[in-house]
């Protein structure tokens, strides 16, 4: 066995150096013990680490730098895994190119991790000013994943470069003078400092900017954990924005909808103008608008379908398309005023798969409806209709809550959260998929059937 002694857990360098003579020798990789310092590994590594001169061998510089990122993994098994893979690189290349590879898998999966973990302490990482014997330094304190202090000390020497600051970590402490880069023992959360003058008038920006609409939370923990929000004096403040978001857009609709009508604006127009700005869900993305409800604000029918199709996106309409006309045949069938009623849907953004030219319409998953109830319960706070009809299963679980079933629920009346009488009926696009017209012209009545039963609760 032969024992490769590395002087830090972050060691690129001597694991190359040692990785050359081992592979110059011909050792294969299970007869060697990484050892980092003057730690014990192993009873039975003896034998030092050779020092053979190597035959000069290229390796792809991109494979390199995977190599030098890889070995910042805190994966114990990281050196030996990763000179593994570079003997059997050495002997042939194509390896890089087996994505089935196992090895190569996990070696590509870590560095991922690796960038991640880099990315995050240069997105998170927060500077407090201080004054140490009559000098400014800027000190911030972060808990890195992995071992990516040192390598991340080049981005923060080239962001603040004028600046004299000093980054302290667990593991490791990095201090810049405007002139050198050297470093120090770990330190403790209470070394680093709780706050500075500052932050009292960025906390108070960050009131001022946050926006509920605009929040996705479950986005926001993806790519910044619960675990740098204390760390962050401005995301200190997004737990309780996001707890009293919903009640504070309540209370701004509430006063809108009880707001005196000025220059013929609708009391609903700040709900509409804020969907307009959805970010809730990324179905806004490729979608081209949101639409919103339309329809008189004293109409005692409310009618709630799935999502906009095509031509509604880019309309900025609900119900214009070919479900709509089969809609609006089916009201004056059922001897429903269409003007009267007002029509929306539980997500008010296109989902769609592009195919060429076209557009084909995508069912929207139970995260985008949830999403998007919000603004359904808020239309319904402000028109109060007596009657909510929702013409399928999607639209259901939004006024609802829950998963529904048309077949179950159909035709029978249903308690809304909130207030007032809600009815379950199918989508019109159901019945444009019929492929026999006997059996469409079935359906078609019984839709109306449906129509004409809730408006008769009435």
């Amino acid at each position: 066995m032969y024992v490769a002694t590395l002087a830090s857990e972050d060691d690129f360098d001597g694991w190359r150096e040692a990785a050359r003579g081992l592979v110059a020798a011909g050792v294969p990789a299970s007869e060697v013990v990484w050892q980092v310092g003057d730690r014990p590994t192993d009873l039975f590594g003896s034998a030092p680490i050779l020092a053979a001169q190597a035959p000069a061998f290229r390796l792809p510089s991109a494979f390199v730098h995977m190599l030098e990122r890889v070995i910042l993994h805190r994966d114990p098994e990281r050196f030996g895994l990763l000179y593994g893979l570079l003997l059997r690189v050495v002997a042939d290349p194509r390896v890089l190119h087996d994505q089935a590879d196992p090895v190569l898998c996990r070696v590509q999966a870590m560095f991922q991790t690796i960038r991640r973990d880099m990315h995050k302490m240069r997105a998170f990482l927060r500077f407090r000013e201080v004054e140490t014997d009559g000098e400014t330094r800027f000190v911030g304190w972060f808990e890195p994943e992995h071992h990516v202090v040192r390598a991340n000390a080049a981005f923060f020497i080239g962001r603040y470069a004028t600046m004299r600051w000093s980054i302290l970590t667990p593991e490791v402490s990095v201090h810049w003078d405007c002139r050198t880069l050297s470093e120090g023992p770990g330190a403790r959360r209470s070394d680093a400092p709780e706050g500075d003058p500052l932050e009292a008038v960025w906390k108070t920006y960050y009131r001022s900017i946050f926006n509920p609409a605009r929040v996705m939370t479950g986005a926001m923990l993806k790519e910044m954990p619960r675990k740098y929000w204390k760390n962050m004096f401005e995301t200190a403040l997004v737990p309780e924005l996001i707890a009293g978001a919903q009640a504070r857009e309540a209370g701004m609709i509430e006063r809108a909808r009880t707001a005196p009508v000025q220059n013929g604006a609708k009391p609903w127009d700040a709900l509409r103008e804020e969907a307009t700005g959805c970010r809730r869900c990324p179905l806004w993305k490729p979608a081209t608008q949101t639409v919103f409800g339309q329809g008189p604000l004293d109409a005692e029918i409310m009618v709630v379908g799935e999502q906009p199709g095509d031509q509604e996106d880019l309309a900025g309409e609900p119900f214009v398309g070919p479900a709509g006309k089969v809609f609006d045949e089916a009201m004056t069938a059922a001897g429903i005023e269409r003007s009267r009623v007002y029509v929306t849907n539980a997500v008010k953004h296109f989902k769609f798969e592009p195919r060429g030219k076209r557009r084909i319409h995508a069912k929207p998953g139970t995260g985008e409806i949830d999403a998007c109830r919000w603004w359904v319960e808020q239309e319904r706070a402000i028109l109060r209709p007596r009657m909510t009809i929702a013409m399928g299963a999607t639209a259901g679980r939004s006024l609802l809550g829950r998963a529904v079933t048309v077949g179950r629920e159909r035709g029978r009346p249903l308690a809304l959260p909130g207030g007032g009488e809600g009815w379950l009926t199918v989508h019109p696009s159901y019945l444009l998929r019929l492929p026999d017209k006997a059996k469409a012209d079935q359906e078609f009545a019984a839709f109306v059937h449906d129509l004409r039963s809730a408006a008769a609760r009435l």
